[in-house]
């Protein structure tokens, strides 16, 4: 790994009152900053996935409703932002939490919620680490692990959740190497993982989606390791589109399949799977890529930006709190006492 300064995509701008984002619609293209003055182009920000990540967008709809208040919001006029700023990706839980958590400040003045802000962000970033260095004990030697989706400090407030396990490895003298799928329509992977990866120095080879069943019968995997947008009480992981293929691949070959995600992220008040909200995206972003169209005009295409792996399917879920191993139930219960 390289000694380059750490990569945390959300930044406040204090003396400008400003929400800075690392726009990842650019990337690896062009490294460009989003200065945004209110929690509407935030919100706007998170629907368009100039940010995106659970933990990331938490932490920029937090900063997004601090820089309101510093503008004199009204408390009526701050709960209206946090309800539009939660309602701009229903998946990822983190975003509601961190909502709520902010709006829990905004009777305590403007002060108070920007420290509640930062709090937010500086415990994220914690966490990555945390479970970074819990994650990285189930690794064996020299594994060669497969990620899917971003799942590094991009999308979160620094470091990284599934990727903050390969860095952990890595910093622990353990020469793991990634494979890291393309993860369309968005190319996650392609764009995001593989850069942040590259940019740290850490070996990274890109797959097409459909790659992974092929070199899992060759033995050419060793984990898999993903993130989470929201889990359920029940240990069932929403995340990005074509995590459950690769979890089924994963018990039929044999590979441990395991997922790394903060705290806030376990929602406890969803039962399981079949009540998480999957957010259905438009379907131009499957026959576009880049503004260029790859699909005849005229033929529809489906989105659904998330899926749904059953508990049974995930070895480990690894958490700042601890790891929950199956049966995920129980253990998800013990670490939330």
């Amino acid at each position: 790994m390289t000694g380059r300064a750490p990569l945390r995509p959300v930044l406040y701008d204090e003396g400008a009152d400003r929400v800075r984002l690392l726009d990842q619609r650019l990337l690896p293209g062009r490294e460009e900053w989003l200065a945004l003055a209110t929690s509407g182009e935030v919100a706007e920000a998170i629907r368009t996935l100039a940010v995106r990540g659970a933990p990331a967008i938490g932490v920029a709809a937090a900063y997004a409703l601090a820089a309101d208040a510093r503008r004199g919001a009204d408390a009526a006029t701050l709960a209206r932002s946090a309800e539009h700023l939660a309602r701009a990706r229903p998946t990822a839980v983190n975003l509601a939490w961190a909502v709520k958590r902010i709006s829990a400040r905004f009777g305590e003045g403007a002060a108070a919620v920007l420290r509640e802000a930062h709090a937010i962000r500086d415990e994220d970033e914690a966490a990555c680490r945390r479970m970074g260095a819990l994650g990285a004990a189930l690794l064996p030697p020299r594994a060669r692990v497969l990620t899917h989706c971003n799942a590094g400090a991009l999308a979160t407030a620094g470091y990284g959740t599934a990727l903050g396990v390969i860095r952990a490895a890595i910093e622990a003298g353990n020469p793991v190497t990634v494979l890291a799928d393309e993860t369309r329509p968005f190319f996650q992977g392609a764009r995001l993982t593989a850069w942040e990866l590259h940019r740290d120095g850490i070996p990274v080879t890109l797959l097409t989606d459909g790659m992974a069943g092929w070199l899992m019968q060759r033995r050419e995997i060793d984990a898999v390791v993903v993130g989470a947008d929201r889990i359920a009480r029940n240990g069932d992981v929403a995340n990005k589109i074509g995590t459950y293929g690769l979890a089924v691949l994963a018990a039929h070959h044999g590979i441990p399949f395991y997922v790394a995600a903060p705290w806030s992220t376990v929602d406890l008040a969803t039962p399981d799977g079949a009540a998480i909200p999957i957010e259905e995206r438009g379907g131009d972003e499957v026959t576009m890529v880049a503004g260029i169209r790859i699909a005849p005009e005229g033929v529809p295409a489906r989105y659904p930006a998330f899926d749904v792996t059953p508990a049974a399917l995930v070895g480990a879920i690894v958490t700042e709190r601890g790891v929950s191993r199956p049966p995920h139930p129980e253990a998800l219960a013990a670490l939330a006492r």
